[in-house]
């Protein structure tokens, strides 16, 4: 069954103290496995991230609890296939969308973890996006786009809720984002942007208007959003 496409008013989000099972008890299985992909990769960074290993969608608002854990351990959870049914990576994108109704995308560089995938910028939350006890996506997304694109937030009309696609481990926050240009003029200003930068995280930019312009690269959540947006 196709996930829904769910409308967010609002986030309640907070961090705390959890202890992950999985990243505790297989520890070698997950460092083998990171050195690893850092041979074929060397740029990938074993930093501190955030999941959420709770929450409960309820009347247009998301509640939920992350904790802290390394970016080695959620690549093994992730690439040994969601091995822990209990925990989601719950993040935040940027829903680019240009003047004329096109939304811009952008394709993973090389030499980041999902190398050659093609979705809207942002990611996963960390350590800089907690404020106090809570987890500020709304200023997440807006700095991770303006890092990955170049394209500064007052140059977009920002939507204040969200569009959610839960896709099992998965959930999806996307930000509406309407620009005052053309989709085309967005990518070639992303285009110039990544041209400056030595060592960008995209290595493309990627125009989809609806269903038609599903790539066989973008996951599922994204696909969903895309037929959901041509209805």
């Amino acid at each position: 069954m196709t996930a829904p496409v769910l409308r967010i008013e609002t986030l309640d989000l907070s961090v705390g103290s959890f202890e992950w099972d999985f990243a505790r008890k297989r520890r070698a299985e997950i460092d083998a496995h990171f050195e690893a992909a850092r041979r074929s990769k060397p740029g990938l960074w074993n930093g501190r991230i955030l999941l959420m290993h709770s929450h409960e969608i309820e009347s247009a608002c998301l509640w939920g609890s992350y904790f802290e854990t390394d970016f080695a351990s959620f690549m093994a959870w992730r690439d040994f296939g969601f091995v822990d049914p209990g925990i989601n990576n719950c993040f935040a994108l940027g829903a680019l969308q240009g003047s004329d109704g096109g939304y811009v995308m952008g394709v993973m560089g090389g030499g980041t973890a999902n190398a050659g995938k093609v979705y809207f910028p942002g990611g996963t939350p960390d350590l800089n996006d907690v404020v106090g006890r809570r987890v500020d996506l709304e200023s997440s997304v807006r700095r991770e786009v303006q890092e990955e694109t170049g394209l500064a937030p007052d140059q977009f009309d920002i939507d204040p809720g969200w569009h959610c696609v839960p896709a099992g481990p998965l959930i999806a926050l996307l930000k509406p984002m309407r620009a005052r240009e053309t989709a085309e003029q967005l990518r070639d200003r992303i285009r110039a942007h990544l041209a400056l930068e030595a060592d960008p995280e995209l290595a493309d930019v990627y125009i989809a208007r609806g269903e038609a312009d599903i790539h066989p690269m973008m996951p599922g959540f994204i696909q969903t959003f895309l037929r959901s947006a041509g209805r």
